[in-house]
């Protein structure tokens, strides 16, 4: 993924990362992917329900310290 892909979310807290997230997620086309990184440790529960509630597939999750990076396809 490019760094258009991405939404930098660090720094926000909640519910600024899921909020990035949907407007990114408005722009996007049916099969698209984002990665999302954040530090917000309530991201962890916010993004993944995000995902569910809106019918996206979090692809994957991955933890470096403090920063959580959640790859979403769009449904």
């Amino acid at each position: 993924m490019n760094q258009s892909d991405t939404v930098d979310a660090i720094g926000l807290l909640c519910p600024l990362p899921v909020l990035r997230v949907a407007k990114r997620m408005r722009s996007l086309k049916s099969g698209d992917a984002v990665c999302v990184v954040a530090d917000d440790p309530a991201a962890e529960i916010d993004i993944p329900n995000f995902c569910r509630e809106q019918g996206h597939t979090l692809v994957g999750v991955t933890r470096a310290g403090d920063r959580i990076t959640f790859e979403i396809r769009k449904s």
